[in-house]
């Protein structure tokens, strides 16, 4: 149990104090949306996707997934049409995005329909049910080739794929670099990435008849600017669309911001099936298609002195935003705009912004929201200049860094840096931190031919963002059109019961930040009580809490705004009760202490009352309340700074109320024979005003890092340049865990209080994710004195920056040289094969049975049926599968170039509610003189949707069993004489089949 604070200066706000949510969580009895319990004759649902990156949708055929057994809805976008509306965005555009496709889909994994039935493996089970006639399209994944002239368009109607350019200046940039004695450039490619929760999202939606509007419990976690955007695509007012949050969330990291769409489209589904709907996301969904962080490519340019003084930047950003953009996207980039010249007193700079859609999963906020992309460029470009003048890159970093002096720090963008004392976070860094031996070691490792390297990194850590940011990216005309927007407005509710205890409400929904500690720890200062009277509750219930368009946890929000709500709420409690008591002590109010669970006046401690009596007075006798005063406490506080001010006219933004500082140094070793990236050594460093509780900025700071640590090493979403998915579980989407974590070394350093927030907090969740993969990076660089350095730091790309790119081996088409080979497929990431196999019997033989239907549907591996359409062109349905992953297919093979008894090109596609495939092959057939036929071929097989996201490690192998086992029995049926083992025959099998390049 926690002592009372037991004088004015012993609080709880700065002690480690423990955090209230373990024990529930700990002991397996959280609360998740899966835990809780639904209504009777609630329906599950279960989503058909895309196994496409862009393809024309001709016709989708239901019909019979509705007669499977305990389906009572399928839902397809032309169902959702007439009860939505298109999901805004913060700027006008023609896009028409309703949370599942209609004309077309734009990426693989994108909704097509929703099969809605009494469990969910029902509901999965009729998705194979269902038809979908598809006319694929090209695609495009890279931001920048987008922009191009004759691109494939994603939205027809938006006639490009840049829906934003926006231009911006601040100082004067160009006069800069003409002045400049300096000038350098990089261009940076950032690629995509997510932090995968514990949890995925999940989703209780039930439609009202009797009201018209929609309750939804889901794990949604904010801002809730996003509940007007579903309740206007709903077409229903925002009191009509009931929100509410389960009582824990396991993680988000950003990712549940996205969830919206879903509860858009899942409410509808409700709607139709008349009945309540229930959705849990598995992992393959989430990693294919929740949301992720937009790569960006960023070309940087710097204009500096001899003596390293920067004098401007222009940069341009290409942020990839996937094929749709969902509220409030954009905003990563204009989140981090008024800090594009980072911790540097830089005055001059111009940005260009472009926002670009591709054939990629759409993004949405990820922990770090914009600033892991910004900071990486900016950092390596000063390591680059540093190289460049042949000077210690800290020292170069020092020398531009904002001085202490200068705060509150108003940058060219327009971030108003509220406090800091840059220089001594780096001085206590360098002393706890053991920079000089740091040193020594790698001029030991170096003298022993060993590659190591030490990196910098620094960077501003906005928190509470500016509601108004996202308007920048419109011209100063739109904005004056549309009307102000900024502020970040935070509730809470502060209330006493009758028997003096105490509860809070809060705005934030946390995902085991900690949050109920921290709010418990700020009202029993307040209050004066022990920290266990009070109860806090986060759980959200938008038709009966109080709550605003901020509301919500991201953006490190927390620290700033939601504990200045709490404090201003327990403030007014505080007030009330002291005149209460006032009346009864005989003694001003104001000399009045709230101490040990009493009321005391100051001059005398023996003059009290006990809390829980004042409080009780308020609830049993009204009538002996002051004149005027409200009977009950119950005290509900918005609060909202008045520097998060509106975008200027010369578009410059504060984009955050209050802003730490993070700095980080560190060493690495690189294995010159595997590429591997060894962490020997990492320190960091971080201001974030005043500390709430060490214990929970601590575990902020080594969670950042971890997940930074799996961003910089490990994580990557990839894509083929078709837009096939690759990265589909966590076997090709590596992420950091136990074995790879690296302890840092925290170190303790100066705290510069905010002075626009209640408390002097700063957030701290997110600066590890700015600072250690540029610092990483950066002593990758330094180790092996390569620059184009590309995240992850991927032992197979670490190889080739040390040792070269390893020459190709030459392919089948060169080894071999058969006729016919040149028009085999192997373009791409295509699964590529070769062999031959002897088979007992003629040509003749060999050759009609390939072309006899009832023959090659025994022979065909998962073959149920086989039809011939005309003597070259046959359909049919397989069974196959990969792995986890098995599914139906409609197949097509069609037979070309034939040469009777002698070699044929063979062509086909799979398609089914797990991915498609395509495939080109050539047989030849060469007769031996002994009354044997020598089988040749070549195949590339080309594959899409799950079927290629999920079993990318396995189709190599998988393809070798199938032809392994098709060939087996081809000899069967052609020779169906030939003994099963130890003939002569079955020595002569060779098949020699190639795997993927």
């Amino acid at each position: 149990m926690h002592k009372a604070a037991a004088t004015d200066s012993e609080t709880y706000v700065g002690q480690r104090i423990l955090r209230y949510e373990d024990e529930t969580l700990l002991r397996g009895r959280g609360k998740f949306v899966d835990d809780l319990p639904v209504a009777k004759g609630t329906l599950h649902a279960a989503f058909l996707r895309s196994p496409h990156a862009h393809a024309r949708i001709r016709s989708i055929d239901v019909s019979e997934a509705l007669k499977q057994k305990g389906v009572k809805a399928v839902v397809t976008g032309a169902d959702i049409r007439p009860y939505t509306k298109p999901l805004i965005v913060g700027f006008k555009n023609p896009m028409d995005y309703r949370g599942i496709a209609y004309d077309k889909v734009r990426y693989v994994g994108e909704p097509i329909a929703v099969v809605c039935a009494t469990d969910r493996y029902r509901a999965e089970d009729a998705l194979k049910h269902i038809k979908v006639e598809y006319e694929p399209l090209p695609a495009i994944v890279d931001p920048v080739k987008a922009c191009d002239e004759g691109a494939p368009v994603l939205h027809d109607e938006a006639g490009s794929n840049r829906v934003s350019r926006r231009v911006f200046t601040h100082g004067e940039p160009d006069h800069a670099f003409e002045k400049a004695a300096n000038r350098e450039e990089i261009t940076i490619r950032y690629p995509r990435n997510s932090i995968t929760p514990m949890e995925t999202y999940g989703i209780v939606a039930e439609y009202q008849p009797d009201t018209g509007g929609y309750d939804v419990l889901s794990n949604f976690q904010g801002p809730f600017s996003v509940h007007a955007v579903m309740a206007i695509a709903l077409k229903v007012p925002g009191s009509k669309l009931r929100h509410r949050s389960p009582p824990n969330s396991g993680g988000s990291f950003g990712s549940k911001l996205t969830i919206f769409p879903y509860i858009v489209v899942l409410a509808v589904c409700s709607r139709i099936a008349g009945r309540p709907v229930k959705w849990i996301e598995d992992r393959l969904e989430h990693l294919s298609a929740a949301s992720v962080a937009p790569n960006r490519v960023t070309r940087i340019e710097a204009a500096y002195d001899d003596d390293g003084t920067v004098q401007a930047f222009r940069m341009e950003h290409w942020d990839d935003h996937g094929a749709y953009l969902r509220a409030p996207m954009p905003a990563p980039i204009y989140r981090m705009h008024g800090l594009s010249t980072n911790c540097y007193r830089i005055p001059n700079v111009r940005v260009i912004n472009n926002i670009v859609m591709t054939n990629k999963c759409p993004t949405g906020a990820v922990r770090g929201f914009g600033g892991p992309q910004l900071y990486f460029a900016i950092e390596r470009l000063m390591a680059k200049i540093a190289r460049k003048l042949d000077r210690d890159p800290l020292d170069l970093m020092c020398h531009n860094l904002i001085r202490a002096d200068q705060f509150p720090y108003k940058a060219p963008a327009g971030a108003h840096i509220d406090s800091g004392d840059y220089q001594k976070v780096v001085a206590d860094s360098i002393a706890q931190g053991g920079l000089e031996e740091l040193r020594k070691r790698r001029d030991a490792a170096r003298a022993q031919g060993r590659l190591y390297g030490i990196g910098f990194a620094a960077a501003v850590e906005p928190s509470q963002s500016n509601m108004g940011y996202i308007s920048t990216l419109k011209t100063a005309e739109e904005r004056e059109k549309a009307g102000p927007k900024d502020g970040a407005v935070a509730s809470c509710t502060v209330s006493v019961d009758p028997l003096g205890s105490v509860s809070v409400v809060g705005d934030s929904t946390p995902q085991g930040q900690g949050h109920q500690t921290t709010l418990a720890q700020i009202v029993a200062d307040e209050l004066g009580i022990d920290i266990g009277q009070i109860t806090v509750n986060l759980e959200t219930d938008t038709q009966k809490d109080n709550w605003s368009i901020a509301a919500g946890n991201y953006s490190c929000r927390f620290a700033p705004a939601s504990t200045s709500a709490a404090k201003t709420a327990a403030e007014r409690v505080k007030a009330k009760m002291a005149a209460i008591a006032s009346t009864y002590m005989n003694v001003p109010a104001e000399e009045l202490l709230f101490k040990d669970g009493y009321i005391q006046t100051r001059a005398n401690p023996e003059n009290r009352m006990e809390f829980r009596r004042v409080g009780g007075l308020a609830h049993w006798s009204p009538s002996s309340l002051p004149d005027n005063m409200d009977p009950g406490i119950r005290e509900v506080a918005y609060w909202n700074a008045p520097e998060l001010t509106p975008t200027s006219a010369q578009d410059e933004i504060n984009t955050s109320l209050a802003y730490g500082f993070a700095f980080d140094f560190c060493g690495v070793e690189v294995d010159r024979d595997t590429g591997t990236v060894k962490i020997d050594h990492y320190v960091t460093a971080h201001d974030c005003g005043t500390i709430l509780n060490p214990g929970l900025a601590e575990g902020q700071i080594r969670g950042s890092f971890a997940s930074a640590v799996g961003a910089s090493l490990y994580e990557e979403f990839v894509y083929k340049e078709d837009g096939t998915f690759l990265s589909g579980t966590f076997a090709d989407y590596l992420i950091a865990t136990a074995p790879e974590a690296v302890d840092p070394v925290l170190v303790e350093t100066v705290e510069t209080p905010s002075p626009f927030t209640r408390l002097g907090a700063k957030g701290i969740g997110e600066g590890n994710q700015y600072t250690t993969p540029v610092c990483l990076a950066n002593a990758v660089a330094d180790a092996i004195g390569y620059e184009d350095i590309t995240m992850p730091l991927s032992p197979s790309k670490v190889f080739e920056w040390v040792n070269g790119d390893e020459p190709l081996p030459p392919t089948d088409t060169e080894s071999e040289g058969a006729e016919g080979v040149d028009r085999v497929d192997y373009s791409g990431d295509a699964l590529k094969g070769s062999g031959e196999t002897v088979v007992p019997a003629s040509a003749e033989s060999v050759w009609n049975t390939l072309l006899d239907p009832d023959e090659m549907a025994a022979i065909i591996p998962g073959c149920k049926s086989l039809e011939r359409v005309s003597d070259t062109h046959f359909k049919g349905v397989v069974s196959m599968g990969v792995g986890p992953v098995r599914g139906t297919f409609d197949a097509v093979i069609r037979l070309n170039n034939l040469k009777l008894h002698e070699s044929a090109e063979i062509s086909g596609t799979l398609e089914g509610s797990l991915g498609s495939s395509s495939g080109t092959g050539f047989l030849e057939l060469v007769p031996s003189g002994d009354g044997e036929v020598c089988v040749r071929y070549r195949y590339a097989i080309h594959l899409s949707g799950t079927v290629a996201s999920v079993g990318g490690r396995l189709l190599s192998g998988a393809a070798r069993a199938l032809v392994n086992q098709f060939f087996r029995a081809l000899i069967k049926r052609a020779a169906p004489n030939a003994p099963d083992s130890g003939g002569g025959w079955m020595r002569k099998l060779r098949t020699k089949i190639g795997g993927k390049s």
